[in-house]
């Protein structure tokens, strides 16, 4: 298993973030997080990362705790933050070099920047980018080590479909490539067209865990049915099993409890009447109407008081976001650039492991050095 939890609870000042989770993920394939604000998504990716300490519970990632084995588990996961700001007066390809000089081994520079379609931008600055170009550029770092676990928080948050479809095809490489992806989103048809298993986050509990198919299986409502045929017959009976509900354009419009059954019925109604089937439209239960069921809606997640005093504790770090360039603390074998982060305080110390208070201010330029693999930074 990459990832065992078991019993994980996690308490900020009296609230439970996490209540007593379990969960284990095995390696290859893209697990999809779900959940609302205060669910407790951030906190579990969180602990996962070895940012912070789960109050109680096991947690095992790669076979290590996040806790006590925090710089081992970094050479080994990738991490890519939902707000990440780079030194913008670098190049892609400096910044490529910059990374790659904080690990023992990398990928070469150039196949990663062909695996995140960033070649032709590799000389123009990173204050040039695009937002989906920056994201491909969070992405390409995040497996610049060749991580066996990536851990992805929102990375299409704010993209348009174009650059969405584009990180969602960079998603689909790395998993041929027998990656392990932990995708954190708040789009519901992403995680349904790219994961392979879901889990469901509600105020700190896993209320649904399985395939998106399995899932779908446990959907409350109905399918809606649209065909169009070269007969006028009445269509309250022409499906039997379903309601006709009306006419969109052409097409009747039927809903069914069970679309299979209704199908079977109305090639039943057809050959018995001698009509033809000129159209056939169905829509099923999405996973958004079951996250809907289990969640409720908005007045149910949005402003509880836990989830206010949850964000309230966490401020800034909830999002995990820096925003001042040239001072950089170490996160997740990662370099985020941040002012005093209230993650981890400067970089980290190099045997413990643990934030050494110190900030490292990055130069406009780096300065011409080698890097581990024999590569020039500039």
């Amino acid at each position: 298993m990459v990832i065992q939890v078991q019993s994980l609870v996690k308490t900020y000042d009296g609230v439970q973030a996490l209540r007593g989770i379990s969960i284990d993920i095995a390696r290859g394939g893209i697990v999809g997080l779900l959940g609302p604000n205060g669910a407790g998504k951030t906190t579990f990716v969180e602990i996962l990362e070895g940012l912070r300490p789960g109050t109680s519970g096991s947690v095992r990632v790669l076979g290590l705790d996040p806790d006590k084995n925090p710089v081992e588990l970094r050479r080994r996961i990738g991490v890519q933050l939902q707000h990440t700001e780079f030194p913008e007066a670098l190049t892609v390809e400096e910044t490529f070099r910059l990374f790659g000089a904080f690990y023992p081994t990398t990928l070469g520079v150039p196949q990663v920047l062909e695996a995140v379609s960033l070649t032709d931008k590799k000389k123009a600055a990173v204050r040039s980018l695009s937002g989906g170009q920056k994201q491909r550029l969070a992405i390409g770092l995040a497996t610049l080590h060749d991580p066996e676990l990536l851990i992805l928080d929102e990375p299409t948050s704010g993209l348009d479909p174009i650059a969405r479809r584009g990180i969602h095809e960079i998603l689909l490489k790395l998993k041929a490539l027998g990656k392990t992806i932990l995708l954190s989103s708040h789009y519901l048809d992403e995680i349904e067209a790219l994961a392979d298993r879901v889990v469901i986050l509600r105020s700190g509990d896993i209320v649904a865990d399985g395939t998106p198919m399995d899932l779908l299986a446990k959907a409350e409502g109905a399918s809606t049915l649209w065909i169009a045929i070269d007969k006028t017959i009445d269509p309250a009976n022409l499906v039997p099993g379903a309601t006709f509900e009306g006419y969109d354009g052409v097409l009747l419009r039927y809903a069914t409890k069970d679309s299979t059954a209704a199908i079977v019925g109305l090639g039943a109604s057809l050959k018995s009447s001698g009509a033809s089937l000129l159209d056939l439209r169905l829509k099923r239960p999405t996973l958004e109407d079951l996250y809907i069921q289990l969640i409720g809606g908005p007045a149910a997640v949005q402003d509880t008081p836990e989830a206010a005093r949850l964000g309230s504790h966490l401020g800034g770090v909830a999002h995990r976001r820096s925003r001042i360039p040239g001072e950089t603390a170490r996160v997740c074998g990662r370099w985020q650039t941040a002012r005093a982060s209230r993650v981890l305080r400067g970089p980290l110390h190099h045997r413990s492991g643990r934030p050494s208070g110190r900030t490292l201010r990055l130069p406009a330029r780096p300065r011409r050095t080698t890097h581990p693999a024999g590569a020039d930074a500039r």
